[in-house]
């Protein structure tokens, strides 16, 4: 077994590390108190050639692996955990079910708008469909060459901004219910219409939206992949989704970490600095052990995912390992910063709001031990 990355996965770690360090970290704060989608950064990572990293360049992507893929999203999201999750959905739920599940006319047609400026967005929530996401109530009735849609998605990451969103919906043929399927809903279709972006705990600088869809008619073309199959579909995109959440949350408990090492050789208590002292040390030992345990969990699902294997359960361990690890980094890094940690003058309290959606976002813990319980058993 090979731990070591290549050197290509090292050069793309170092590229993006230096900007976003440089570049992303130091607005962090000022996007986060006012809410605001940082469209600087997005613009930066499209100049790079990363909003398309794992999609080939055939079509407009970098042709990266996923490894590749989970490096650049830890790397982001250490620096700025909103934009680590537009970048994440954008690729993994906006960009990937395209290339996934597309006919070649729709990779030509979308692939190469998203991989370079355009952004992406996956409606599958609804406002009685998290957990449960096959009892979906958006209907798509097929009227001759048109689909027509109904229904109410929410908490759509990039949802209001997006070019294209990927919408799930209950298909009805002739009065028949055919199961579910997913379609391509364009932003500017009549019909479609984004509703209100919602207040949230963190990562206040990206968008989540409610969007509504009332008679919005689609061309044939617009359905991707086959009909009914659409659940199928949804569960592969989560597979490779939850990859990105958890290089997300490790990103985030990377962050808290080295803060608080930081922290730990600056901060005096009883005439030394507390990194001597051993409840401190302890700390920061288990929070490097949880994060680095969470790593190689990541690099293995995605490896897999790369050598064209079955990663469902590795990508499900990946993600509720590392979200919960980070979990404890970040609730640790509070306590080693005491009151400076929960004042918002640093960083450590944004952290740990920021990472508090990986453990609900794509697939909730509770749900996540499920998947992985179904498969041992």
């Amino acid at each position: 077994m090979n731990f070591e990355l290549s050197e290509e996965q090292r050069q793309i770690r170092d590229v993006i590390r230096e900007v976003a360090q440089g570049e992303f970290a130091p607005r962090a704060s000022a996007i986060d108190e006012a809410g605001r989608f940082p469209s600087e950064n997005v613009e930066r990572l499209v100049e790079l050639g990363f909003m398309g990293l794992p999609i080939p360049e055939r079509y407009g992507g970098a042709g990266g692996d996923t490894v590749s893929y989970a490096l650049a999203v830890e790397e982001i999201a250490a620096a700025c955990g909103s934009t680590g999750l537009i970048y994440a959905a954008h690729v993994s739920l906006g960009a990937s079910p395209f290339y996934l599940f597309g006919s070649e006319a729709q990779k030509q047609k979308y692939l190469p708008r998203l991989c370079n400026g355009g952004l992406g967005a996956f409606g599958l929530t609804e406002p009685h469909t998290g957990s449960d996401a096959g009892n979906t109530k958006t209907v798509a009735e097929k009227h001759g060459d048109r689909w027509v849609l109904n229904g109410q998605k929410m908490w759509i990451t990039n949802g209001a901004l997006a070019d294209t969103v990927i919408c799930t919906a209950r298909t009805v043929i002739d009065g028949q219910d055919r199961g579910v399927s997913c379609f391509i809903v364009e932003k500017d279709m009549p019909g479609f219409t984004p509703g209100a972006n919602e207040k949230k705990m963190g990562l206040k600088g990206s968008v989540t939206s409610q969007l509504f869809l009332s008679d919005c008619e689609l061309p044939e073309e617009n359905l991707l992949g086959e009909v009914g199959k659409g659940l199928r579909q949804m569960l592969v995109i989560l597979d490779g989704g939850r990859i990105s959440i958890a290089a997300m949350a490790l990103g985030l408990g990377r962050a808290a970490l080295e803060a608080s090492v930081k922290y730990s050789h600056e901060r005096e208590a009883f005439g030394k600095t507390i990194a001597h002292f051993q409840a401190i040390q302890f700390k920061l030992a288990d929070m490097a052990t949880g994060l680095d345990a969470a790593r190689l969990m990541i690099y293995k699902a995605a490896a897999m995912k790369d050598a064209g294997q079955r990663f469902t359960t590795e990508a499900a361990m990946a993600k509720l390992f590392a979200s919960e690890a980070a979990e404890k980094s970040c609730f640790e890094a509070i306590q080693i910063h005491g009151g400076m940690g929960y004042s918002r003058e640093l960083p450590v309290e944004r952290y740990y709001r920021d990472n508090r959606l990986t453990e609900i976002g794509e697939g909730t813990s509770e749900i996540l031990r499920y998947v992985i319980a179904r498969n041992v058993i």
